[in-house]
């Protein structure tokens, strides 16, 4: 496996239960997810394979040139990632951020409480069957460790 840095850790996002999620400057990442970060809904977040939420800050500032009010942590993402080729974010794909190795599960689905992140809250502009390209992404911890705002992002590829 090969590393190619891709980007940087733009926003750190937590809070304790819903949205928005706000920054911190640093945050451990465990198998359970962020240290300090809650979910009131543990059926459709959280758990192993959803620990951490990804989303793009590149697409977070076209959506904004679209007239949404959406921010970082606004979506309900944990981390924030700027400089990502987001087509390249795909179940299977791994991350490494600081010391922290996440692996893509799955798109993230929208829910109601992200509307006001949306003009006329349509929460179908980050939904990947909508939307394929725009959507956040959930990820599993691989390897627990320390990030901090500013941490290359390197998208690790097989060889």
């Amino acid at each position: 496996m090969s590393a190619e840095i891709v980007g940087y850790l733009h926003s750190i996002n937590a809070s304790n239960g819903g949205v928005p999620k706000r920054a911190r400057s640093s945050v451990h990442i465990r198998t359970s997810g962020l240290e300090g970060d809650a979910q009131r809904d543990l059926r459709h977040h959280g758990g192993v394979d959803r620990a951490v939420s990804l989303y793009s800050f590149d697409l977070i500032q076209a959506l904004q040139a679209e007239g949404h009010p959406i921010a970082p942590g606004s979506a309900g993402e944990n981390l924030t990632l700027a400089g990502v080729d987001w087509s390249a974010m795909s179940p299977g794909a791994r991350i490494e951020i600081g010391d922290v190795v996440l692996e893509v599960t799955q798109p993230a689905s929208p829910c109601l409480n992200v509307a006001g992140s949306f003009r006329d809250g349509s929460i179908v502009r980050i939904s990947d069957r909508k939307n394929p390209g725009w959507s956040r992404f959930y990820a599993r911890v691989l390897k627990e460790g320390l990030v901090s705002t500013g941490d290359t992002v390197r998208l690790v590829t097989q060889c």
